[in-house]
């Protein structure tokens, strides 16, 4: 294997095949936890990134602004001409009820970082707008900035959880934005980024976003294009210069919008082959077979793991013939999904079950299950 020297200190990999890490954890009895785990998780799988991208997902941490959208805007080179551009259009549409700057540690050296602020708003609504929802509303006004404002992106927009990236290392990432001094959550995930075939900036480390919907993804989406052209007939468009961009947009279309459980998401996502499909019986055959055909330009082909989350639940999903590994155990009240069982077990040393989830299955967690969770591992 070829290495690149980095500093005098260490040294990584100039590639590895399964790269980029992924994990997440999440409390199933709803109680607030702080970001160590998450953070020695993924600095135990640093050879999976090569500082150009890491970012957390988290939870539960704004309580008191908990009925309103968090808005976390990210304005390149510190431009204030986007900035102000940025305030001007959410007076327009939002009430603003607080914003400031992200806390940040300057002292913490890392490539360029943007101007980050964060905004809470609720929705102010014209009276032909009335009828649209907050959600519908908001997604709008997302897509706007993102698109028409440039060196303005809106990168986190849920209520009460939030998301912070950038381009570096993730361990570096969280003491720029001081997630283990500032901030508590019930779930937490990570992304340590090995960009494949798209350039290395803040707005395109992951998790990607859109309302309380975060994707972390380790692969390859090769039908990107196809993935993108249907997604833009509902009013999505991607602008983040990464292919992962379209996993976040069409689980909110499929489950927020469409009202569609995980279980079918993910045979969408990764379905049988027809050759499988053939031989279902007659009600089986029929539903996998209308899925394939509605859903195909939304099947994502290449090798791919993602962690999804989302308030109450957390899942994770890999390609149905698992070239991206997953890993997933419990301990107690915590959950954990991860790229690799060495991170969990440098949080975990000892836990109740473990197990390496099938292809094109999904693990799904939420809140109050782990009973539940405790019989499927048996299962499998």
């Amino acid at each position: 294997m070829i290495f690149r020297k980095i500093d005098s200190e260490r040294r990584l990999p100039t590639k590895e095949s399964e790269a980029c890490g992924l994990f997440g954890v999440m409390n199933t009895s709803g109680e607030r936890f702080g970001g160590e785990m998450a953070i020695t998780a993924i600095k135990n799988m640093k050879v999976r990134g090569n500082g150009l991208g890491g970012g957390f997902a988290v939870y539960g941490l704004y309580p008191e602004y908990r009925d309103y959208y968090a808005l976390h805007v990210m304005f390149q080179n510190r431009n204030q001409e986007a900035k102000r551009k940025v305030d001007e259009f959410l007076n327009e549409h939002f009430r603003i009820v607080h914003d400031e700057e992200i806390p940040t540690d300057e002292r913490v050296p890392l490539f360029s970082p943007p101007l980050c602020w964060r905004y809470f708003v609720a929705p102010r609504k014209r009276p032909e707008e009335e009828g649209v929802p907050d959600d519908e509303f908001v997604v709008a006004r997302v897509m706007h900035i993102n698109c028409h404002i440039e060196d303005a992106y809106v990168f986190s927009s849920g209520k009460d959880m939030g998301v912070f990236k950038g381009v570096g290392f993730p361990e570096e990432i969280a003491e720029y934005f001081m997630l283990d001094r500032l901030y508590r959550g019930y779930i937490w995930t990570v992304h340590s980024r090995f960009p494949t075939n798209t350039p290395g900036w803040w707005g395109g480390a992951h998790p990607f976003n859109i309302l309380d919907w975060t994707v972390v993804h380790n692969g390859e989406i090769s039908s990107y294009g196809t993935n993108k052209r249907f997604l833009e007939m509902f009013g999505y468009y991607c602008t983040l210069y990464t292919d992962t961009e379209v996993m976040a947009y069409a689980v909110d279309l499929l489950m927020r919008r469409q009202g569609l459980p995980i279980e079918v998401v993910a045979r969408i996502f990764a379905p049988p082959m027809w050759d499988l499909i053939a031989h279902m019986d007659g009600d089986e055959r029929r539903l996998y077979t209308v899925l394939r055909m509605v859903y195909a330009p939304l099947l994502i082909n290449g090798p791919f793991t993602v962690i999804v989350a989302h308030h109450n639940e957390m899942f994770g999903l890999t390609d149905r013939i698992r070239l991206r590994p997953i890993t997933a155990a419990a301990r107690g009240d915590f959950v954990f999904l991860s790229s690799e069982e060495a991170a969990i077990r440098a949080v975990s040393p000892e836990v109740d079950l473990a197990w390496t989830p099938s292809g094109g299955e999904p693990v799904v967690v939420r809140l109050h299950t782990r009973d539940h969770l405790k019989s499927v591992a048996r299962s499998i």
